[in-house]
């Protein structure tokens, strides 16, 4: 499985805006319980094997 770095673009409610940066990619709508408690807007996120980490 491939990694990707995300950034947490906006969070809104249970939901966060995640985006890669990479020219033509729509950002991804995750819920905020798939993803680490800490996180905020701003923070950098590593997907790899379907889970979400801290950076």
């Amino acid at each position: 499985m491939e990694t990707k770095i995300l950034t947490v673009s906006r969070i809104d409610g249970d939901y966060a805006w995640l985006t890669s940066g990479e020219p033509g990619e729509e950002p991804v709508f995750i819920a905020r319980a798939l993803l680490p408690p800490e996180i905020d807007e701003g923070s950098r996120l590593k997907f790899e094997d379907f889970r979400f980490e801290l950076l």
